[in-house]
């Protein structure tokens, strides 16, 4: 099935936004890829959930980000970053974010691994690619979608109001190089995969933390 990538799918607040993005080459660039691309192989997530990020958090309401690299490859992806659909197997680095959460803040029941919860109390699930190809990871970097979600931070890097950012891995943290530590809360740690996340991610307090600066920010605390 063509995958036609549709900037009308992307929620009101952030389209206004993000407009210019729509005429520039790298966007025009990706359109044409993923086309072809999705002509030969199977893409994730689907166009229906490709945006749900931004629907599920409008610009407005955005009080954290938590940024991913890129979808899950096996047919889990739902458009948010970390997040599996209902029904499927909890990932390793998802089982280590629900066992930093116990660690940090308290025992904790997560019979899924759909994060669409927290999304609806202001955590943009931001992946920095949005898309990949059936049994491919990462197959889709370096073909445009790094611009567009670089122009994402700056957005929120630009809000008035600070939020938190909580940037997971090497990846993640050189993403986030262009916020403003002086105005938001930049949280930074190793990634929780398996490989790395015993080096310091159970501990770093993550979790407690964003709840305290909202808090402390007059919002109320993230139920994870």
């Amino acid at each position: 099935m063509t995958y036609l990538l549709d900037e009308h799918r992307i929620e009101q607040s952030w389209k206004e936004l993000l407009k210019p993005e729509f005429s520039k080459p790298y966007w025009q660039t990706l359109k044409a890829y993923l086309k072809q691309r999705s002509s030969e192989h199977e893409v994730y997530p689907t166009e229906e959930d490709l945006f749900s990020a931004f629907s599920l958090t409008p610009f407005d309401q955005v009080r954290a980000v938590i940024v991913g690299q890129d979808p899950y490859h096996s047919g889990q992806a739902h458009g948010l970053s970390f997040s599996v659909l209902e029904g499927h197997k909890i990932p390793p680095s998802l089982k280590n974010i629900y066992k930093a959460i116990h660690q940090q803040i308290g025992p904790v029941e997560h019979k899924s691994g759909d994060l669409t919860a927290w999304a609806e109390q202001g955590i943009l699930m931001l992946n920095a690619v949005l898309t990949v190809e059936k049994g491919n990871a990462a197959a889709h970097q370096k073909q445009g979608w790094e611009n567009f979600t670089d122009k994402v931070i700056e957005l929120l890097n630009e809000k008035a109001e600070p939020i938190v950012f909580l940037l997971w891995g090497a990846y993640a943290k050189e993403k986030g190089k262009i916020i403003d530590k002086t105005k938001h809360c930049v949280l930074e740690s190793v990634h929780p995969s398996p490989f790395s996340a015993r080096l310091g991610f159970f501990d770093n307090e993550h979790f407690t933390k964003l709840n305290a600066f909202l808090e402390k920010n007059g919002s109320k605390p993230v139920t994870f």
